[in-house]
């Protein structure tokens, strides 16, 4: 009994802490393409493209001048 107890409480532990690092990639992989499509849309050389990146973030009160 007290076997099965310690296999469970292995697995359990395992798998949150693959849960913990997955949760890190996500949350990084997000921020890195979200700050690249802010930059790269702000700094894109059409017009179109750069005034809307440009009225988005005045209506997310983001400083841009």
């Amino acid at each position: 009994m007290s076997t099965t107890a310690q296999t469970l409480g292995t697995q359990s532990l395992g798998t949150t802490g693959l849960r913990a690092n997955e949760g890190r990639a996500a949350v990084a992989i997000a921020a890195f393409l979200g700050l690249g499509l802010v930059f790269l849309a702000g700094f894109a050389p059409a017009s179109a493209l750069h005034n809307a990146a440009h009225d988005f973030r005045h209506t997310q009160n983001f400083p841009c001048h």
